[in-house]
C-alpha cells in the first residue's frame, strides 16, 4: 500500500504544471477604440481631422493606428500623401468589417447609455448659431422650465463640426428639417422669426451681409435681393451671428436677424415686420435607443418647455 502512494506521488512529480494562459484580453481581442480610430482617419482624410472628430490629440490617434495596423501583420492600411492619408488595397479590404464593427458598437453604446438610471452626465445638442444662442440664453435659469442640475448640456456648431448622430457625436441634433429616413424620434421645436436691424437712430444706409462661401443660404439670397433693390453698398460681410450683431450694434450697417436677438437688444431697433420667406423651422432629432436615457430624457422635455414658454419671443410678436 505504501509502494502505491510512492508510485503516486512520483507520478504527480514528475507530470509538468498546466502552462498558465494569457488572459482573454491579451491574447488578440479586438480594441474598438482602434476600429474608431481607423474609420475616422479613413473619413476625415488625415490625422488630424481624425483627432479633431474623435477629440483626441495628434499622437494619440497616430499611436492607435499603429497598434491597430500591428493587430494585421503590421501591413500599412492607409498610403502617407504630403495632402494627408488615403486607404490603400488592405484599408478598403478592412473598411466594410470596420463598418460593420462600428454599427453594432454603437447600437450597444446606445443602448447602456439609455439603461443607465443616472440623471446626471452631459447632453451633446448640435445646432447651429441660431437655435443655440437661444438654447444658451435659456440655460441661464430665467425660464420656469427646470433641468436638473446633474445634467450639463454641450452645444456643437454643427455646421463646422457636422456631428453625426448615429455615431455618438452628438445626443440630440436641433436643424431646420427633420430626416427623411432613420431610426429617430422627432419633434418640431418652433419657429424663429427674422427681421432687419440697425442701430438706434442710426442712417445705416448700407448693408451687413454675407460672405461667398455662404451664399446659398436663404438669408444670404435675401439679403443680396435687397442690396440690389436698394442699391445701397454692402458696408461688411461677416459670416457669423455674432459678427453680424456687432456690425449692426457699432452702426455699420442694416442686417437681419433673428427676432430673439434684435428685439432684446438695447442699442438696435427693428425695420419693418419679420419676414415671412425667411422664418426658420427649428426640430429636435434624437436617435431612439437614446431617448430613453434619464439624461436625454430631461434634456428633451426640457427643451421642449423653452420653446413653448418662448414662443411669441421667437416669433417676434413680444
Amino acid at each position: 500500500m505504501a509502494a502505491l502512494d510512492g508510485s503516486a506521488t512520483a507520478s504527480n512529480e514528475a507530470r509538468p504544471a498546466p502552462v498558465a494562459r494569457p488572459p482573454l484580453a491579451k491574447r488578440g481581442t479586438m480594441d474598438w477604440d482602434g476600429v474608431r480610430v481607423f474609420l475616422a482617419i479613413a473619413r476625415e482624410g488625415s490625422m488630424r481631422a481624425a483627432g479633431r472628430a474623435l477629440r483626441l490629440s495628434q499622437p494619440t490617434i497616430a499611436r492607435r493606428l499603429a497598434t491597430f495596423e500591428a493587430g494585421f501583420g503590421g501591413q500599412p492600411l492607409f498610403d502617407r500623401l504630403p495632402e494627408g492619408v488615403r486607404l490603400n488595397a488592405a484599408g478598403e479590404r478592412l473598411l466594410p468589417a470596420a463598418e460593420d464593427a462600428e454599427r453594432a458598437m454603437l447600437v450597444l453604446e446606445r443602448r447602456r447609455a439609455a439603461a443607465s438610471p443616472s440623471l446626471s452626465g452631459t447632453v451633446r445638442v448640435a445646432t447651429g448659431e441660431c437655435a443655440g444662442g437661444f438654447v444658451a440664453r435659456c440655460l441661464a435659469g430665467s425660464t420656469r422650465a427646470i433641468l436638473p442640475s446633474g445634467i450639463t448640456v454641450e452645444l456643437v456648431d454643427e455646421l463646422r463640426g457636422q456631428a453625426n448622430l448615429l455615431r455618438r457625436q452628438a445626443d440630440m441634433a436641433l436643424r431646420h428639417e427633420p430626416p427623411e429616413s432613420g431610426d429617430y424620434y422627432v419633434a418640431k421645436l418652433g419657429t424663429f422669426a427674422v427681421a432687419v436691424y440697425r442701430r438706434r437712430s442710426a442712417e445705416a444706409a448700407a448693408w451687413v451681409g454675407y460672405p461667398e462661401e455662404q451664399a446659398h443660404w436663404p438669408t444670404a439670397r435675401w439679403v443680396e435681393r435687397q442690396i440690389e433693390n436698394t442699391a445701397m453698398p454692402v458696408a461688411c460681410r461677416a459670416s457669423s451671428m455674432l459678427m453680424r450683431v456687432e456690425a449692426i450694434r457699432a452702426g455699420t450697417g442694416r442686417g437681419e436677424l433673428p427676432c430673439y436677438v434684435g428685439d432684446s437688444h438695447p442699442l438696435l431697433e427693428r425695420l419693418g415686420a419679420p419676414i415671412a420667406e425667411l422664418a426658420a423651422e427649428y426640430w429636435m432629432i434624437v436617435h431612439r435607443d437614446l431617448r430613453r436615457a434619464p439624461c436625454v430624457r430631461a434634456a428633451i422635455d426640457w427643451m421642449k418647455a423653452v420653446f413653448a414658454e418662448h414662443r411669441d419671443v421667437l416669433a417676434g410678436a413680444a
